[in-house]
């Protein structure tokens, strides 16, 4: 019966339930995209590096305030910081201290060059850390860091620009810097491809043996540290041995908290979580402002359903239907409608998900939790918005209902 009374007014039922389509498409449509999203995100930064720890001079994260004069003041993280750690931390595997100065303003080769790239000093055990490994040619040598060879290593992005139908192996490449004049480097490996994150290329630099990066720019003492534990099951243990070599280098007392920062892998998913929990707010109003919408639309067309079955319900009285028969019979029926509604925007939701994962490079997934909880969201405003028309139609009068023209 309710099926047959949205069947007989199709264009009226659509406009109804308009509100609710909006609003379930627009939390299956978000909610598919951001899982997609997580999953990507996560499966990338674990791409960065198999379960390792980074330390810094500032908190990792996004920052809405700039720091404070305590955190400007703090020392720089330094090669002999993580030299401490690799020799004092049992739980260490491989220790990859990185140099990011002021970069370079050019790399070039004959007529191709590249403006945009990442220059960085890097150690031997960057791969290892890093879990980013050779795929053409060799990596550094601890001889390459300690004579300070002009040797580089390019990541795959700069070596396809510069070397476009060439083997790069053994080819003198130009890289010039802020602070020095170009200088002739010779290639030594081009590094594996690493995934992209948010669309954003992660293989767009040029790697320097640390003590060549540290002759080119003497003046720059800060470096990023990476750390890699020897099994996964001591990172805590590990954390805890980095934290306690740091605080003792840098003299921070016992009741004085750290001045730097350790991260780990989850932190940085959990940094990205909470960008993402925004998404999920606006989401959350947006919806919830579609399923009202649909809820008075709901609740207006079943009020005018009433009227105009005033005859009906005064028959079915007569013949003996109960109160709660005629409230259920138009509960059902507003549920059926919003359902209806939600049901179409869980469809649209998921192609509209699918859309965006096939032409951007987004990635869309939703899991069926999502699915159950949006067709509930959608029934439950045909509950509610569809009680008082119900309770209206059930107090109606048989002997007036017969009567009504």
């Amino acid at each position: 019966m309710a099926f047959a009374a949205i069947r007989a007014h199709k264009m009226r039922a659509f406009l109804t339930v308009l509100g609710v389509l909006v609003g379930v498409t627009t939390v299956i449509a978000m909610v598919s995209i951001i899982t997609g999203l997580n999953k990507s995100m996560a499966e990338q930064i674990e791409s960065l590096g198999s379960n390792v720890i980074y330390v810094t001079k500032f908190e990792i994260g996004i920052r809405f305030e700039s720091p404070s004069e305590e955190e400007r003041n703090r020392e720089p993280i330094t090669f002999e910081d993580a030299t401490a750690v690799q020799e004092l931390c049992p739980s260490i595997d491989a220790v990859s201290p990185q140099n990011w100065g002021p970069g370079a303003k050019m790399v070039k080769y004959k007529d191709n060059k590249v403006t945009q790239f990442e220059l960085i000093g890097v150690m031997p055990q960057y791969e290892v850390v890093n879990n980013n490994y050779i795929e053409e040619g060799r990596f550094f040598t601890d001889s390459d860091v300690n004579y300070r060879a002009m040797v580089t290593v390019l990541g795959v992005d700069v070596a396809e620009t510069l070397f476009p139908n060439l083997d790069p192996i053994g080819k003198q490449i130009s890289i010039g810097g802020r602070n020095f004049s170009p200088k002739r480097f010779t290639v030594i490996g081009v590094m594996e491809k690493r995934p992209s994150i948010l669309g954003e290329s992660q293989n767009n630099f040029v790697l320097l043996p640390h003590d060549t990066y540290k002759k080119l720019y003497p003046e720059e003492k800060e470096l990023l540290l990476v750390a890699k534990p020897k099994d996964p099951e001591l990172m805590d243990q590990a954390i805890d041995e980095i934290t306690q070599v740091m605080r003792l280098r840098r003299g921070v007392l016992a009741d004085k908290p750290n001045n730097f920062a350790i991260a780990t892998q989850d932190d940085l998913m959990n940094m990205y979580r909470n960008i993402t929990s925004a998404i999920y707010m606006v989401m959350v109003v947006i919806s919830s402002i579609g399923l009202l919408v649909g809820g008075v639309g709901v609740m207006n067309i079943m009020l005018v359903s009433v009227t105009e079955r005033t005859r009906e319900i005064g028959i079915r009285k007569a013949i003996g239907a109960r109160k709660k028969d005629i409230l259920w019979q138009f509960l059902i029926e507003a549920m059926t409608l919003s359902g209806s509604g939600g049901i179409l925007g869980i469809i649209i939701g998921l192609l509209l998900g699918k859309l965006v994962g096939a032409v951007t490079p987004l990635a869309a997934g939703v899991s069926l939790f999502w699915i159950i909880l949006g067709f509930s969201f959608s029934v439950s405003v045909g509950l509610i918005f569809g009680i008082y028309p119900a309770y209206r139609a059930a107090r109606l009068d048989p002997i007036a209902s017969l009567r009504y023209e």
